[in-house]
């Protein structure tokens, strides 16, 4: 299976990845995410280890179990041939109403076929109040006319 854009990377090509990257997860369907990744996909997620697409399908069903509201944006740092290095940031709120903003950056490596065969992410994230949340689009993809990172200054 090829998942294009396909290594290696162009600025325009990984921004494109990125973007297509963002729209899924903005999706919060775990299957779909997961069809990005190789079978046997490494992953850090903050101090968890996961590997394998079942997996990482799990950890995500898990994850937009407990992060409702969930609202992504990526912004491209750098890229090599089959790597991609990501920022990112989202804002998601909890069981008991409360608001968090999470800060981040992904290294990404690709096999030929597009697939993500590793994914290294450190996250932080923090209590905001609902007055304080940048993201505001309707639950879905980012409109192509909001604000990118750089944009809201973070």
């Amino acid at each position: 299976m090829s998942r294009p854009p396909l290594p290696p990377f162009t600025v325009m090509s990984a921004t494109e990845k990125i973007r297509l990257a963002e729209d899924a997860w903005n999706s919060r369907d775990p299957a779909r995410v997961a069809q990005a990744y190789t079978l046997d996909s490494q992953w850090r997620n903050r101090a968890d280890f996961i590997t394998g697409r079942p997996a990482i399908e799990a950890f995500l069903s898990h994850k937009w179990h407990r992060e409702h509201e969930y609202r992504l944006i990526k912004e491209l740092w750098a890229y090599t041939d089959n790597r991609i290095a990501v920022r990112f940031a989202y804002e998601y709120r909890d069981d008991s109403g409360n608001w968090f903003r999470a800060y981040g950056n992904e290294n990404w490596e690709f096999n030929d076929e597009g697939l993500m065969q590793r994914r290294i992410a450190s996250i932080n994230e923090h209590t905001i109040h609902d007055q304080d949340r940048k993201f505001h689009w309707t639950l879905g993809r980012r409109p192509d006319d909001h604000p990118g990172l750089s944009e809201m200054g973070f």
